[in-house]
């Protein structure tokens, strides 16, 4: 389970105050699958980073009794000098995973071929895309989130991100932002919106699209 209580965000930058968040108040249970709805700046992502723990809130407290992983295809997170399985055997050191069984599996999905073993920097956007997706879902979480990206590459590696996604979805918490109502139905059950520092739930993916899109059309 995952607990927000009172919790909100604001960022101080010089004299610009932004406040993001204001007293969020939420329960995230396990298996759920939520996909979160919400104009370009109302705080998606800043919503991601506070679930994974990767920010902390400026009040109120964040209580989470399952593993979240970092968002789903993330490239940035690779050192360029190091190879890709380099990379990949960091990371599993971080989250005492196996090196060898995750080295296996980003080796089976990604498809590198002998690009897995030469500089990341040396790699173009979509191999890039590949590693990241490939060591994302190598490692096991109770939680996955997924903020914006969802598959890159070719139609055959794009079908097995969906099929990967999708059993992480039957098995596990998968939470989710996308722009594209299209993805959010295909992966989520229930349905969130982002909107003017609050964070309202639904009990369908398609309820939460029809608020979102009603509030955006009003804004236009």
């Amino acid at each position: 389970m995952i607990v927000f209580k009172n919790v909100s965000k604001v960022y101080h930058i010089g004299r610009f105050h932004k406040h993001v968040f204001n007293l969020l108040n939420f329960e995230i249970l396990a298996g759920e699958s939520i996909g979160i709805c919400g104009a370009n700046g109302a705080g998606k992502s800043t919503l991601m980073r506070l679930i994974a723990g990767v920010e902390v809130p400026t009040t109120g407290i964040v209580t989470r009794n399952m593993t979240t992983s970092w968002p789903i295809g993330y490239t940035s997170c690779f050192q360029s000098s190091l190879t890709g399985a380099d990379n990949v055997r960091f990371i599993a050191r971080i989250y005492d995973q196996p090196e060898d069984k995750v080295i296996q599996f980003v080796e089976d999905f990604a498809q590198l071929g002998p690009y897995l073993h030469q500089p990341v920097h040396t790699y173009s956007a979509g191999m890039g895309a590949r590693l990241a997706f490939g060591v994302s879902l190598a490692v096991d979480f109770d939680c996955y989130l997924i903020d914006e990206v969802t598959a890159a590459g070719d139609e055959r590696f794009r079908a097995r991100c969906e099929q990967e996604l999708m059993h992480r979805r039957d098995n596990a918490t998968l939470i989710m932002t996308s722009h594209d109502p299209g993805v959010l139905r295909q992966y989520c059950k229930r349905g969130a919106v982002v909107y003017d520092g609050s964070l309202i739930f639904y009990d369908t993916i398609e309820e939460a699209n029809d608020v979102h899109h009603r509030l955006q059309m009003r804004a236009a």
